[in-house]
């Protein structure tokens, strides 16, 4: 069948993005689902921060690539042996395919599965194939996923059914934004009850991982960002304090805030120096979380002495240690109960062809989260 999709054909365009156009949408080839595959109309995507380090090339991906990782969308078809799945289930995507019998799968560790993360880096679903071709050559996908297409096919086991009631374009924010951020603080840092907690950057995954902290019932919840708009948006869903760090040393003004800093501290910018201020924010005993992305050749420089003398805790949260099979159904519950209040982070929806244009708002800060809709 054909297929519109938004391709990447090369790493490194210079900003704007409207003017340099990273990504073509093109009409594309799509290949039936092969065994334990599946047939999705994708019906949401979600532009992250996460797709945009593919196309400023801090993360490398094998290219050509059908991007976007974030989605939501509708079953169509099924290959054979496929389970769980009909024709017609409304699904979130998880950009780690779950395999289920790797040790990092039979250890409840899911967010880790050594096959689903050898796949997503060659490009290829969980099954081995690449669905997607243009003129004959192979188009390869983006973490099991290449959301921002008409169509796509995934592994099952990338796949998880929602209730039919969810808007999609708000669905598709759980599969990274709401698992990787909430996920953080619940599974991850596993905060508890009045613990203290400071977030710093607030994209989609800081601003869940506030939603996360208030879930958890912490106090103070400081959020810190770079953008007045940003800030206001997180006092909005329960940040108790704000910081601009354009304004002085952020760390410290934690630390003096929280009189010696927080218990829990959270980056979630991607950012070396974010890490930096986090691990200074931290107290003493405390622990401290990286959930972003910096760039593989950058290096974390810390006072050694530190983590020992402190008994200090420094760990890193991929997909906010998720089991998206279990995770996924019980955050859409408290979504649907009002105590994720998700649908704020949603800035704006786009056409498919309006990508980069959304991709430059993004780059810019302007937005949260942009839904690209089919």
């Amino acid at each position: 069948m054909k297929t519109e999709a938004a391709v990447l054909f090369e790493m490194g365009k210079p900003r704007p993005y409207v003017e340099s156009k990273p990504l073509q949408v093109l009409e594309v080839d799509l290949e039936e689902p092969g065994p334990g595959e599946v047939l999705v109309e994708v019906k949401a995507a979600g532009l992250c921060h996460s797709d945009l380090s593919a196309i400023d090339g801090t993360r490398p991906w094998p290219l050509p690539l059908v991007l976007g990782h974030e989605a939501a969308g509708v079953v169509r078809a099924l290959g054979p042996g496929v389970r769980g799945l009909a024709e017609g289930d409304h699904v979130v995507f998880s950009f780690v395919p779950m395999c289920g019998t790797c040790r990092f799968c039979a250890q409840g560790r899911p967010h880790l599965c050594e096959r689903g993360v050898q796949a997503n880096r060659e490009g290829r679903l969980l099954t081995g194939a690449r669905r997607f071709s243009l003129e004959g050559k192979p188009l390869h996908h983006h973490l099991g996923v290449a959301g921002f297409s008409r169509y796509t096919v995934a592994a099952q086991e990338s796949l998880v059914p929602i209730p039919r009631d969810i808007p999609l374009e708000i669905a598709a924010l759980f599969g990274c934004a709401v698992v990787t951020g909430v996920g953080a603080v619940v599974n991850t840092a596993r905060v508890e009850e009045g613990a203290s907690v400071a977030i710093f950057g607030l994209g989609g995954v800081g601003l869940a991982a506030v939603m996360g902290a208030v879930l958890a019932g912490a106090y103070p919840i400081v959020a810190v960002d770079l953008l007045p708009h940003k800030l206001e948006l997180a006092r909005s869903l329960g940040a108790t304090h704000v910081l601009d760090a354009r304004e002085g040393d952020a760390a410290e003004a934690v630390r003096e805030l929280t009189e010696g800093g927080v218990d829990y501290a959270f980056e979630t910018a991607g950012s070396v120096e974010a890490m930096l201020l986090a691990y200074r924010a931290t107290r003493r005993g405390g622990v401290t979380v990286t959930v972003g992305l910096p760039h593989p050749e950058r290096a974390l420089s810390l006072q050694a002495v530190s983590l020992t003398a402190e008994e200090r805790t420094l760990k890193g949260s991929y997909m906010g240690s998720s089991n998206p099979r279990r995770d996924l159904p019980r955050f859409l519950a408290l979504y649907r109960a009002g105590r994720l209040p998700v649908d704020r982070l949603l800035s704006r929806t786009l056409r498919l062809e309006e990508i980069n244009e959304g991709f430059e708002r993004l780059a810019q800060g302007e937005v949260v989260r942009q839904v690209v809709v089919p």
